[in-house]
């Protein structure tokens, strides 16, 4: 059998992935996730002493917070059923990340079990956030120091 004809049998047989409907499951749980953060931000504005420029932070740690509590407790994984990438996009994914990595080796023990594994895929993006934070960083740096923006 030549590589069109198995192309073609695989074709056929493949159900076809509603992709409009994906991406408007995803677009509402990506939606629904970022509008229940600005909620927390409008509360720590509320309530704390905090400005919309530094309720960035516990807002961050909040819905981090949530989503290793929804991921130990198995909601999470309903929820990103159906939202799919909507559900790992925001920065709760990477709370689900460290969790799911934490809750999969915790028979391996809490040192090298969990403390191990927690950061197994959430390093990698700890590692190229710094590193793109740097960047921009020395770029905005650059063009303050040649005049084109202002700080």
């Amino acid at each position: 059998m030549e590589q069109k004809q198995f192309d073609k049998i695989v074709d056929q047989q493949t159900p076809k992935t509603p992709l409009f409907v994906n991406m408007l499951k995803a677009f509402l749980v990506g939606g629904i996730i970022c509008t229940i953060g600005q909620l927390i931000t409008f509360f720590y504005i509320r309530f704390f002493p905090f400005t919309e420029r530094t309720a960035a932070n516990p807002t961050v740690a909040t819905m981090v917070f949530i989503a290793m509590i929804l991921t130990g407790t198995g909601l999470y994984k309903k929820i990103s059923q159906i939202g799919g990438a909507g559900s790992a996009v925001p920065v709760t994914g990477f709370g689900n990340a460290v969790i799911s990595a934490s809750i999969e080796h915790k028979p391996e023990g809490y040192v090298l079990g969990i403390g191990g594994n927690m950061f197994k895929l959430a390093g990698s993006v700890i590692v190229f956030g710094v590193v793109s934070a740097f960047f921009v960083a020395l770029i905005k740096t650059i063009l303050v120091k040649l005049g084109v923006v202002s700080w």
